[in-house]
């Protein structure tokens, strides 16, 4: 992969995650989940909100940072640029991990919409990982 191709990987998946960030703000309505978060012990429920805000906060961050520094994580210009593009890319790797550890296959198998968002998500991630893990490396 070319130098451009790596800055517009780059500058994808930022705007992927910057897109997540905002999605994540509003999941509990797209998904509605709003009655089952309000039968949550109040801690729980308190847990659950205030991690789903700084994992879109997190998302932003990357988002924003991917984008203002595209060109300078392609060219490897820094140290700290490649331990962010590593860091980025475990976080987006374990993600993946997690697609198909963690959820149940409940949630999408036979449903052709959730197998369909299921499988964009983690090819989204997956590219995500691979393009973090590429500016690290070299």
């Amino acid at each position: 992969m070319n130098i451009e191709s790596l800055i517009l990987a780059l500058k994808l998946a930022a705007l992927g995650q910057i897109i997540l960030a905002v999605l994540g703000l509003f999941l509990a309505r797209l998904l509605d989940w709003r009655e089952a978060i309000a039968h949550m012990p109040l801690l729980v429920r308190e847990v659950f909100l205030i991690h789903g805000w700084f994992i879109s906060l997190t998302l932003m961050i990357f988002g924003a940072l991917t984008w203002r520094f595209a060109a300078d994580i392609a060219g490897g210009s820094h140290d700290f640029l490649r331990w962010f593009s590593g860091g980025a890319g475990i976080f987006w790797g374990l993600r993946c991990v997690m697609q198909w550890t963690h959820y149940s296959a409940e949630h999408w198998r036979g449903r052709t919409d959730r197998t369909a968002i299921h499988w964009i998500v983690f090819l989204s991630y997956a590219a995500f990982t691979a393009t973090y893990l590429k500016a690290a490396l070299g």
